[in-house]
């Protein structure tokens, strides 16, 4: 899709808020106590928002389909980053890895669908995340992409990216090019 606003797609948990500590390593979130923001998460959104950018989240939580997550616990979590950010639109991928949807990253629905949804141009947008398959989700997407180190993996497995320590950090280079 080429034509409508430019968007910024953003991974939820390592992107905006902090992983939990869980069974000897680092998850999302399962529960609104332990839903914590990065503190650069708000303002840094907000310049984003600023520059004219739609911010859409774009997130995989297969805990659902796990049964370790609840929606009504997932939803206290969106409405709180909806409080405290700019954020208007969430997607979610609640299934599992074996499950065969298009939504679920590395595929691309999720973005294809907020794009349809909210008239966007893919090219002129950007996807940041933590994970190869936010990458490649945005990759396939037709956007550019940010690989954050403030998440799940230290460094991409594919180099067609730039690498970036933080939000923060991929907020001044969109900005700045």
């Amino acid at each position: 899709m080429n034509h409508g606003r430019k968007a910024i797609f953003l991974d939820r948990d390592g992107v905006l808020n902090k992983l939990v500590p869980r069974d000897g390593g680092m998850f999302s979130p399962r529960a609104l106590a332990e839903f914590e923001l990065f503190p650069w998460t708000s303002s840094v959104l907000s310049r984003l928002a600023g520059h004219g950018y739609e911010l859409v989240v774009v997130t995989n939580q297969p805990d659902i389909s796990r049964v370790l997550l609840k929606h009504s616990e997932l939803e206290k979590m969106h409405q709180k980053l909806r409080a405290l950010t700019p954020i208007e639109h969430i997607y979610v991928c609640s299934h599992d890895s074996g499950d065969g949807c298009d939504c679920r990253k590395p595929r691309p629905g999720l973005l294809l669908r907020a794009a349809r949804d909210l008239k966007l141009n893919l090219r002129s947008s950007w996807t940041i995340g933590d994970r190869d398959s936010d990458i490649l989700a945005g990759q396939r997407a037709g956007t550019q992409t940010i690989f954050v180190q403030s998440g799940q993996q230290q460094f991409p497995a594919t180099q067609t990216t730039t690498i970036v320590p933080d939000l923060d950090s991929a907020t001044s280079y969109i900005l700045n090019n």
